[in-house]
């Protein structure tokens, strides 16, 4: 117990003259407030009911912004909340500049964004600029005639055969769809690189591009930080329309596109993607005073996610999501690998992201075998490795995939999968229904753990165990997920090193079970050491004072399993 202590007092004393350094980054010296910033991603549906519908609202947002606030993170993320048919709950674009009435109204949104900045926190959102709904007012007028001012707007093609009615192409969608939906009323093809009500606009024609900037402009005149940029890599088609090779992939991969052993080569990642990024840049750097901020989605290796942020020599979006670090084996080794390669190709002034969950993906907890000692290790890496780290709600609690059966979803992705084996799908490691990585947040034991009014039926079920795994629990235990994470945050927060640091593998302790790093600036520097094994280890010989543990009673030379320290070096 007094050596816990010490090490607390030890932790307390090096604030101060850590905190004067975040001072003169504060002052000047580094503008780019994303680069060591700390992001909390919030699916609105699921984050607090305000109204009783069941259905969490931009209110739920306000009333748990100091929650927020009090774990440490700077920057919050919100899934789509603009007027939406809700078919594919958000993603599905009604009108751009509207508040979907499930959410809440313009005012309460302007409300939210003055709180949030009234906190010195920044607030981004999701822009889904690839596709609109089919209920969009531009689709409408699209899809009404051949030759109306709108009609080039989207992707229209006529059909093969005798009677045009077989598509234009092989394409399939990303959601494994064919690519290509029949218009009654045109009597064409319009192409939707996801979901048939989800049509693509169509870049090629400038006024769409132009519009498109406008609704930037918009949200940024409101006072917005950023957008994260929904699937940047679908922008552009190839406008010849050639066929997709074949592949022997069945399912995608966070490197590779393909589907149903085809590649999507042609319709996703064009070239024209990465000079758009380029464009949309400049849009957002009229508005310089605060700077405001674009990160993208999309799948492919770290060589080409690259391009996306730096375009023939010209600035692009500030950062891109790297989605290998979700599928990552939970191994020294491979960690190891990935932050080498995270290193080459996303060095200064290029920054990573470290993503390890998000709305479309398996629970972290649930992927890790539900060892909450794996998931502190996991966040260790996260706040302290070199990157932006995205935290999906309620990773620092610990919330599970709940399973629910493929007939039962409301995810339009579920209800075209119904036909699977639904034991194969409990099996899977990854969701096929992404309602299960979606549920309510738990913030107490009870009934509907206090995600709404116990009398409300919520919009998808709560976990089975959230009279255990809540907020309100986990707030009084201190060897809680959420108390670590709190804990790990602080420390970043307070220290430039692990905000803006160099990183450099501690080659002399790595091994097949254990992965650590330096990371350094100016004469401090922290060495991270994670033991990423089920086994104990001793016999380390490290020259410094430990200054966090994912364990309590840990002593410094020998590490529990799945163990992970910091340490400030001697130097």
């Amino acid at each position: 117990m007094m050596k816990n202590y010490l090490y607390l007092f030890l932790f307390l004393w090096l604030i101060p003259f850590v905190e004067s350094d975040s001072l003169l980054m504060a002052n000047g010296l580094d503008s780019d407030w994303w680069k060591t910033t700390t992001v909390y991603h919030i699916y609105p549906r699921s984050w607090m009911d305000t109204d009783g519908d069941g259905i969490g609202d931009l209110e739920g947002v306000i009333a748990q912004l100091d929650y927020l606030q009090d774990l440490g993170y700077e920057t919050i993320w919100i899934s789509p909340f603009t007027e939406s048919p809700q078919k594919d709950f958000g993603y599905d674009v009604k009108d751009y500049c509207k508040i979907s009435e499930q959410y809440g109204t313009m005012e309460t949104f302007d409300r939210l964004l003055a709180e949030v900045h009234q906190r010195k926190m920044k607030l981004i959102f999701d822009l889904v600029m690839n596709h609109t709904s089919d209920e969009h007012a531009w689709f409408q007028e699209s899809s009404s005639s051949k030759d109306n001012p709108k009609a080039d707007w989207y992707i229209w093609k006529d059909g093969r055969g005798k009677n045009g009615l077989k598509r234009p192409n092989n394409w399939r969608a990303m959601s494994g769809n064919r690519a290509w939906t029949y218009h009654q009323g045109r009597k064409q093809f319009y192409y939707n690189g996801f979901l048939p009500f989800q049509p693509d606009l169509n870049y090629h024609q400038p006024d769409v591009k132009n519009a498109m900037f406008d609704v930037v402009r918009f949200w940024l005149e409101k006072g917005v930080d950023g957008f994260r940029l929904d699937i940047i890599s679908a922008i552009y088609e190839d406008s010849s329309l050639k066929n997709n090779p074949l592949s022997i992939h069945m399912t995608p991969s966070d490197r590779t596109l393909s589907i149903f052993f085809q590649h999507l080569g042609h319709n996703f990642l064009q070239e024209e993607s990465f000079g758009f990024s380029t464009e949309l840049r400049e849009v957002v750097d009229e508005f310089e005073q605060p700077q405001r901020i674009l990160i993208g989605e999309s799948h492919g290796h770290e060589s080409v996610l690259r391009e996306f942020c730096n375009y023939k020599g010209k600035n692009g979006l500030h950062a891109i999501f790297m989605f290998n670090a979700i599928s990552m084996p939970f191994k020294a080794r491979k960690y190891q690998k990935m932050t080498e390669t995270f290193e080459k190709y996303f060095a200064e002034p290029l920054m990573p992201t470290l993503v390890f969950a998000n709305h479309d993906r398996n629970r972290t907890i649930s992927r890790l075998g539900g060892s909450a000692d794996k998931a502190k290790l996991l966040a260790m890496f996260q706040f302290t490795s070199r990157g932006i780290p995205f935290t999906y709600f309620g990773e620092e609690i610990g919330i599970p995939r709940v399973i629910i059966p493929l007939k039962e979803g409301k995810d339009p992705i579920a209800q075209q999968n119904k036909w699977l084996p639904q034991f194969l799908v409990n099996r899977s490691v990854e969701i096929l229904n992404r309602d299960e990585c979606r549920t309510p947040m738990l913030w107490n034991t009870q009934a509907n753990a206090g995600f709404c009014d116990s009398l409300v039926k919520p919009w998808l079920p709560v976990a089975d165990n959230y009279q255990q795994i809540n907020v309100e629990t986990q707030k009084s235990d201190p060897q809680s997920q959420y108390n670590f994470f709190k804990k790990i945050i602080s420390l970043r927060n307070h220290t430039p090193a692990l905000q803006s640091g160099s990183l450099e593998i501690a080659q002399e302790f790595c091994s097949k079970k254990v992965f650590a790093y330096y990371r350094t600036l100016g004469k401090n520097r922290y060495l991270v050491v994670l033991n990423m094994s089920k086994k104990s280890l001793d016999q380390f010989e490290i020259q410094g004072d430990m200054i966090v543990s994912t364990h309590v009673n840990s002593t410094i030379g020998a590490f529990f399993p799945y163990e992970g320290k910091v340490f400030l070096v001697h130097r």
